[in-house]
């Protein structure tokens, strides 16, 4: 392996630990090669997410994700950003279907956009792009025993997790002008968003979506019968903080809705140490 290519995989690990997310901890749980991979595939979507959630203007954001886009799909790898490098060899060496960027790059998109959905499978499409497409990535690597059949439960495992990060971001995203939940459900409940808040019965909300979560997230777990046993490990310790939250906002849905809501690092520790544990039994 060049030098190049050393740093740009070290790149992407580096970015990956510095990101604080739960998920550096399943990743690791893998072999070297995937390991490498996996860190690839996450750096170069935070990176899209970060342009997303940055501090630019819309139109200088869009700009730089239609440039990556662009990167994205350049044949002869010259001069490649970092990650990029990464991410072209891993797909060498897997079967990673880069054209998923492409799904979450337009959920990046709508983000900027500040775009809303009347309905929940609009809601849906959404979620499978910035997410679904982080699990079809992911499977690459994990090389399923069934891929006709790995597919749609990634994308269902995408969905909950998605919906998590939804409801978790919920007040934060009000207070900013954000509103990811359908029109439908909100009307279904009697409520409606003014002045960076719900009015109306909106834990009832909450929980009907905390519910749906959950019940994608049961239907996504069952990836992990179709994985060897340290990719099946490593989703396992990936998804197993994300089900305690969402279980929590479920049993306390006005939570989300004066705070955002996260685990402290040293439980997220001990959810997966005490999960793999169990899983080793």
């Amino acid at each position: 392996m060049s030098r190049r290519l050393d740093q740009a995989y070290e790149d992407c690990r580096r970015l990956t630990h510095a990101s604080g997310s739960s998920f550096y901890a399943g990743m690791r749980l893998l072999d070297a090669e995937r390991r490498r991979a996996l860190f690839a595939v996450y750096a170069l979507a935070r990176r899209i997410d970060d342009i997303a959630d940055g501090q630019m203007s819309a139109d200088v954001k869009l700009a730089h994700l239609d440039e990556l886009r662009r990167e994205l799909h350049r044949g002869d790898g010259a001069e490649e950003i970092s990650l990029l490098v990464a991410v072209r060899d891993a797909a060498r060496r897997y079967p990673i279907p880069l054209e998923a960027f492409d799904d979450l790059l337009d959920g990046a998109e709508s983000d900027v956009r500040g775009q809303r959905y009347d309905t929940f499978p609009e809601l849906e499409h959404y979620c499978r792009c910035v997410a679904g497409s982080i699990g079809r990535l992911c499977l690459g690597v994990f090389e399923p025993a069934d891929q006709a059949r790995a597919e749609p439960l990634a994308d269902d495992l995408g969905v909950a997790l998605q919906l998590g990060n939804i409801l978790r971001d919920l007040a934060d995203d009000l207070r900013h002008g954000r509103l990811y939940l359908p029109a439908d459900d909100l009307d279904r409940f009697g409520c409606r968003v003014a002045a960076g808040r719900i009015d109306g019965a909106a834990e009832l909300v909450v929980a009907f979506e905390a519910e749906r979560a959950l019940g994608r997230l049961a239907r996504g777990m069952q990836l992990v019968a179709l994985l060897d046993r340290g990719s099946a490990r490593c989703v396992t310790a990936m998804t197993v903080a994300y089900r305690q939250l969402i279980e929590r906002i479920a049993d306390d849905p006005a939570v989300v809705l004066r705070r955002r809501v996260s685990l402290p690092p040293w439980r997220k520790r001990v959810l997966v140490a005490t999960t793999l544990i169990r899983g080793a039994a």
